[in-house]
């Protein structure tokens, strides 16, 4: 058990490794005097910044604005994507029809969008959270349809002998055969819409957010402000994505593999 345990925090430690190091240089390059220091904020600065944004409480509002913005458009476009790519792959004709079109809008880069969102809905906030839920919509609906499609012809033979009904087929059969696509799908669409509502925010500046807050402070020259926000944006994106990972783990905990 202590060994184990010394193992574990060894682990620990070594992961600690390459950040101390990168701090060390980020610290040198700041206090080096030269020209290039103007572009490193010393580490005592980011770290007033942090306190002073913490206790003001707009570090906090700009996480909760920028967290709740991603899991909107996740909520949205998720669900929509994983609702139309079942249906295309259940319905083949849904899939010719609608099929081609989709592919083609997935070609054009989704800041290509944002003059067109603009134009048609305004440079609010309901535009960003458009950008964000198709952002959502493309991953999951891709990976939902592949999920489903490549189920094993086998499996719904079995439904067949024992005289499944189709409803019963596909709550049965599919769903479950496809769920790990779906998972996955949403996965990436959770990292999509977290990376969209970070852009929409530097791109509209409108609202509240981390992308809002980089914004002002890159119009003032706050380097410092800057780094916490972009600080803050990693640590939160990384939380939430391994506590979606622990989701996923726990819904597909029937699989014999561990993910």
């Amino acid at each position: 058990m202590t060994a184990a345990l010394s193992r574990r925090w060894a682990r620990i430690a070594i992961g600690f490794v390459v950040p101390a190091l990168f701090l060390s240089w980020w610290q040198w390059q700041a206090s080096s005097g030269d020209a290039r220091s103007l572009a490193f904020a010393p580490l005592q600065s980011i770290g007033s910044a942090f306190v002073e944004l913490a206790e003001s409480g707009s570090l906090l509002s700009d996480m909760v604005s920028t967290l709740s913005r991603s899991l909107t458009g996740l909520a949205l476009g998720g669900t929509l994507g994983v609702a139309l790519g079942v249906a295309m792959a259940v319905w083949r004709p849904l899939d010719r029809v609608l099929g081609p079109l989709l592919h083609a809008i997935r070609q054009v880069p989704l800041i290509g969008w944002l003059p067109l969102i603009g134009l048609w809905f305004g440079t609010g906030q309901g535009s960003e959270l458009i950008v964000v839920s198709i952002s959502a919509f493309f991953p999951t609906l891709l990976n939902s349809y592949a999920g489903v499609t490549h189920v094993e012809p086998r499996y719904l033979d079995v439904g067949r002998i024992y005289g499944f009904t189709p409803l019963q087929r596909f709550r049965l059969i599919l769903l479950p055969a496809a769920m790990p696509l779906i998972l996955t799908g949403l996965t990436q669409g959770l990292a999509f819409a977290w990376i969209a509502s970070i852009a929409t925010e530097i791109l509209l500046g409108v609202g509240g957010g981390l992308g809002v807050t980089m914004q002002v402070a890159q119009t003032q020259q706050q380097l410092d402000i800057i780094l916490v926000a972009i600080i803050a944006t990693a640590i939160l994106g990384f939380v939430i994505n391994q506590l979606f990972l622990r989701l996923r783990r726990h819904l597909l905990r029937w699989q014999a593999v561990p993910l």
